[in-house]
């Protein structure tokens, strides 16, 4: 396809980035660590960490990872934690010792953990204390030779450290009682290491960075091998596209979605470590009264998002009275922004939500539209720099302007391939080209429409149904607060649309009025035939509402 984008792109983003321009991610965290060393790199509960002491603890992090644990290159560790100070710590400590991380989501069952940790091989692990319970179910039958347990409020300063560890153990009671092999404290691992020299391992951009499981809703989850070169590439791209508008040494982002997850890791952890940010760790997003109080501390400056979080936001009446005139970037992704959230946002804060797409095989940005976009385009913007795409059919031709097709992406930000797994590896990348499994159009000027996975088409009557379009619809009517669309069995037509509706609070919402909302703008096949009222719809870690469970 030709590159009809490039044309688009704002003043100043290059058509190409240099994907070799750093040898390691390890070089550009040395780098910010010295160039930023007095500045707070990631905050969190109140506590503000520097790059400095990232650097420190991050180092004895490191050494005891290779030194005490002997661990050689290329051996993976898994971290199971949320939005902590200690997860950016491991990260790096990890990556400093030459080793791949594994990022493990703490909600994970004893199944679905189990088959993480025996599929990566992982030899150690760090896991909140909140979870060891679920990890003492299965780790005899892993490779796990070491768990490093942390407390909530381990890297606090000393009083309010015991004050948070005593009240989440013995008041709330939210650690549940565990035993493990031989635990090691992560505090003391930094004793440990602290009074050690790291010993220096040659990483470049060929070598895994990560092992970043896919969240296997076509069966088991696959770990994406995700390498240093990969991930530098898509940061390179980042970089480029919002360059214009950042300040090395100036922003503060606030981190709500979990680190541990694809797209917050890339965008928030390391472009703003990259770019010398401040991210403000919310531990617990969920709690929108508790994650409104966090942040009214901070004149931030960026914040990032999924279409739930969002609009759980625009909903909330302190977060209307927050002071947002520091703000520059609202970036959206994991799942489609909806224009009446989009709008709603912009009205609040003057910052149009900047859509954009990717997934963990492509590290995972994509596309995203442009910073001087004015406001909701319906559109997940333009390919980013030295990206390539194509719209193919089920034959796996390239299909004409215009139409819809599989959107299949090919740039330096591909995943090598899944772990250990070459027959998926050859089914999802076919000659450098990654086949996504989305849906999408494009139009003359370049920007991308997902219309939706192929997998969640509903067949009405012969006809394509597309839920996010059914979706985005229902959204409109008023008294709606979520909605999920999905296909259902019918005798007549093959498959029939069913809406799953969550009200507004102290809205009256009847299904008759969604409908006559909906007659309006559906063609009749389109319709709704089933309408379901939920008081709240199933959510992926992210936030990203999950159809595969309403099926």
């Amino acid at each position: 396809m030709e590159k009809v984008w490039l044309k688009r792109y704002p003043p100043n983003v290059p058509a190409e980035i240099n994907p070799d321009q750093y040898r390691s991610l390890v070089e550009v965290f040395e780098r910010s660590c010295c160039q930023f060393g007095r500045r707070n790199a990631f905050a969190n509960m109140g506590y503000g960490m520097t790059y400095g002491e990232l650097e420190q603890k991050s180092r004895a992090f490191a050494v005891y990872l290779q030194q005490e644990l002997g661990l050689a290159k290329g051996e993976r560790v898994a971290i199971m934690l949320p939005n902590l100070l200690q997860y950016p710590v491991a990260l790096f400590g990890v990556l400093r010792a030459g080793l791949v991380v594994v990022n493990v989501n703490p909600l994970y069952t004893p199944r679905e953990l189990e088959h993480q940790l025996k599929d990566s091989g992982a030899r150690a692990i760090l896991i909140l204390a909140n979870f060891a319970h679920v990890l003492a179910e299965v780790i005899d039958r892993t490779e796990i030779q070491k768990a490093i347990v942390t407390e909530i409020g381990d890297l606090l300063p000393y009083w309010k450290a015991r004050v948070v560890n005593l009240v989440v153990r013995h008041i709330k009671r939210m650690v549940p009682d565990y035993s493990l092999p031989n635990p090691v404290g992560f505090n003391e691992t930094l004793n440990i290491g602290g009074d050690r020299r790291l010993q220096p391992v040659a990483v470049g951009g060929d070598d895994l960075a990560f092992l970043q499981y896919t969240g296997g809703t076509t069966g088991l989850a696959k770990g994406a091998m995700l390498t240093h070169r990969n991930m530098l590439a898509n940061m390179q791209q980042i970089v480029a596209w919002v360059g214009p508008a950042i300040r090395e040494g100036e922003e503060i982002v606030v981190t709500a979605l979990p680190l541990y997850h694809i797209f917050c890791l890339t965008v928030n952890c390391l472009c703003f470590v990259r770019y010398g940010g401040l991210n403000v760790l919310i531990t617990n997003p969920r709690d929108i009264p508790l994650f409104v109080s966090e942040i009214r501390q901070w004149k931030f400056t960026v914040i990032t998002g999924v279409n739930t979080l969002f609009n759980a936001l625009v909903n909330n009446e302190k977060f209307k009275q927050l002071d947002c005139s520091a703000l520059k970037l609202a970036v959206g992704g994991g799942a489609a922004v909806q224009q009446a959230v989009a709008e709603r946002w912009r009205a609040m804060t003057g910052v149009p939500i900047l859509e954009g797409y990717g997934l963990t095989e492509a590290s995972p940005v994509v596309c995203v539209n442009p910073i001087d976009i004015g406001g909701f385009t319906g559109s997940v913007g333009l390919p980013v720099p030295s990206t390539e795409i194509q719209l193919r059919d089920d034959e796996g031709d390239e299909v004409p302007p215009g139409e819809r097709g599989e959107l299949c992406v090919r740039g330096p930000q591909v995943m090598r391939g899944y772990w250990q797994r070459p027959e998926d590896t050859a089914r999802t990348i076919r000659d450098g080209w990654l086949l996504t499994g989305d849906v999408a159009t494009v139009d003359e000027q370049g920007f991308v429409r997902i219309v939706d996975r192929k997998k969640d088409l509903i067949l009405v009557s012969g006809f394509n149904v597309y839920p996010n379009e059914i979706e985005e619809v229902v959204i409109g009517c008023e008294g709606v607060l979520e909605v999920a669309c999905i296909g259902v069995p019918d005798e007549k037509t093959g498959e029939a649309v069913k809406v799953f509706v969550v009200r507004k609070p102290g809205v009256e919402l009847t299904g008759e009025m969604i409908l006559t909302h909906c007659r309006r703008q559906l063609t009749a096949y389109k319709m709704p035939r089933h309408i379901e009222f939920r008081d709240s719809l199933p959510k992926s870690n992210v936030g990203k509402i999950l159809r595969r469970e309403l099926r």
